[in-house]
Parts: structure tokens; C-alpha cells; sequence
């Protein structure tokens, strides 16, 4: 059965995978924002069944299912938007990102909240919230990329995949990219990139064919989920090059899908390893591309996202 779900649009490539589950996804737009956000030009990322709606007009919805995935969300924009009957639709609190600001110590906005499914994105992240009384379980990344674009790693550089790099600072491992980028070609791609020397903003449509070009992905984040910049490189058969933190451990295997370290002097080698031996980076990358297939494939992630929606509904 089609389910009439609202979500904002907070993180566009994981609103691309998710709505990938084939319901009717309804997205808050504020009265500033009369152009919206996704648009429907010419390669729009986004499903027709996917529709805006002007926040005034929400209340007016048939809605089953409510996802929450910030803290305003949550707090605020529910008791502003949503009808008193909505609030009391099975609700679910979508958790991208790792406690702040204590690792350990940080009580989740939904804790005290048994009502509401907590859903987080890596095992990682739901070992380090305290998550009170709200019932949570994991739905591991998935992304809906271009099938056709596939690595070809024939520049002997690496990129990064990080908006606002230098603004975000040590988090984002900003400082690590400008030291390791005087060692090793590397360059770094997203929102105001082109500040530091990078290649700029590219559109979702058009970013993974620039990307796969390029010999390894770098992801130089201290401290967040699992970047989706490394799923998609895995996607697209890219070897991957990162900090040993957080969950990234338990997805990259040394000389086997790329390398994971946290000794600089290591990444560096590494990253020189590759870019001396393209054939190795090939290897690792078809490695990667299969793990990406398996553990974080889009009929998975599909199939996990269908099952909870089944079960919070089945009595609504």
C-alpha cells in the first residue's frame, strides 16, 4: 500500500535513496522559498511522487507517517505546521549525525519520547547517543546514483567530497587536507570548494562522473556518520582512502576496498601507494564496488525502509 509520508528536505542525496521506496513523500516549503527546493528541470534527481507542498497547506494533508530529522523538526516545526491529529501519526526521528556536543554524554532530542522510532544510520551512532526511553534501531546508508557512471581513476589525484570544508574546520579534517595535499595531488569538491582551490560546486546529476575520475576518494572527517561521499565512491568501484573513525573501520579493509589510518604519515603513503599503482586502485575499487552492492545496495536499504513503515502503520 502507497503511504502519504511527510519529510523535510534536509539532506538531498539521502532524500533521493529514500524515496526510492515508491511512496507519496510530501516536503514542507516555507512561504520565502516560493521556488522550492528540488525543482523539475532537466535531470532532476527526484521522483514525480515526490511533491512540495506550502507549509500553510500541510495541515490539509492525509498523511500516515511523520519523519523528523533535526531537532527544529522535531521541537518546533510539528507544533507549526502539523494539524493536532498529524502529531499523533506514527512518528519517526531520522538521525544523520553523531552526538554533539559530547560523544558519550548527549541525550538525543527524542529520548524522552517513547512514541517516536528512532531511526539511526550507522551501528556507531546509535551506541553513542543516549537515547532515553525512544526505541531505536539502525537502516544502514544506501544512495541512488547514476548506474552508468562507473571509476575510471585515470587522474593520478585524489578528491574530497566535503561542502564548506574550511568553514566546518578540524570536524571536517580540513586541517589534515591542507597538510596531506602538500605531500600527495589531492583535491576537494562540493560547496565553496572553489575557495581553497578545489574544483567548486557540481550538481548532484553531474557530481560522480567528475568524482570517477579521479584515482581514490580521501574523507578527511574526524568525527560524523558515514559520509555518503564514500558510499557513493564505493558505488561507482572507487577505492577509498579515510580516517579509521567512527564506523569506517568496519566498511573499509585495508588493501582491500582502500585504507583506513590514523597516522597522517600513513595516509599519506598510502594515497602515494595508489596513485604509483593504478592497477591496485582498480582492484581495490572493484572490491569496494562489491561491498557496496551487498551491504549498502538501494533493494536493501528499500526493503529495511518498507519494513518499519509496514509495522509503525499496521494498526493506523
Amino acid at each position: 500500500m502507497k503511504l502519504n509520508i511527510l519529510i523535510w528536505h534536509i539532506h538531498g542525496a539521502y532524500l533521493t535513496a529514500i524515496t526510492q521506496t515508491e511512496h507519496n513523500w510530501y516536503l514542507p516549503v516555507r512561504p520565502d522559498r516560493a521556488e522550492g527546493y528540488i525543482g523539475r528541470g532537466e535531470g532532476s534527481t527526484l521522483p514525480d511522487y515526490v511533491r512540495e507542498v506550502p507549509a500553510d497547506r500541510i495541515k490539509d494533508l492525509d498523511l500516515n507517517l511523520i519523519i523528523y530529522q533535526t531537532p527544529k523538526n522535531y521541537t518546533i516545526d510539528r507544533f507549526e505546521i502539523l494539524s493536532e491529529a498529524q502529531r499523533q501519526l506514527p512518528g519517526i526521528y531520522l538521525e544523520h549525525n553523531t552526538p554533539e556536543p559530547h560523544p558519550t554524554h548527549t541525550l538525543h532530542p527524542a529520548s524522552g519520547d517513547p512514541g517516536v522510532q528512532l531511526v539511526h544510520v550507522t551501528q556507531y551512532n546509535r551506541l553513542m547517543w543516549d537515547n532515553g526511553q525512544a526505541p531505536a534501531q539502525v537502516i544502514e546508508h544506501s544512495v541512488a546514483i547514476d548506474p552508468t557512471v562507473q571509476y575510471t581513476g585515470q587522474r593520478a589525484e585524489g578528491i574530497c567530497v566535503i561542502n564548506n570544508m574550511q568553514h566546518r574546520g578540524r570536524i571536517a579534517g580540513y586541517d589534515l587536507f591542507e597538510t596531506l595535499r602538500k605531500r600527495v595531488p589531492l583535491t576537494t569538491v562540493g560547496m565553496d570548494a572553489g575557495a581553497i582551490g578545489g574544483l567548486g560546486e557540481i550538481h548532484y546529476r553531474d557530481l560522480h562522473r567528475t568524482v570517477a575520475n579521479y584515482r581514490f576518494l580521501f574523507s578527511p572527517m574526524r568525527y560524523s556518520s558515514l559520509p555518503l561521499a564514500v558510499i557513493e565512491a564505493m558505488t561507482i568501484g572507487m577505492p577509498v582512502v579515510a580516517l579509521a573513525t567512527t564506523e569506517l573501520p568496519t566498511v573499509i579493509e585495508n588493501g582491500v576496498h582502500g585504507f583506513v589510518a590514523n597516522d597522517p604519515d600513513v595516509l599519506a603513503d598510502r594515497m602515494q601507494y595508489l596513485i604509483d599503482h593504478p592497477d591496485e586502485a582498480i582492484r581495490m575499487g572493484a572490491n569496494a564496488q562489491q561491498l557496496a552492492r551487498t551491504r549498502f545496495g538501494i533493494g536493501r536499504f528499500v526493503q529495511d525502509w518498507n519494513q518499519l513503515f509496514s509495522r509503525l502503520t499496521a494498526s493506523v
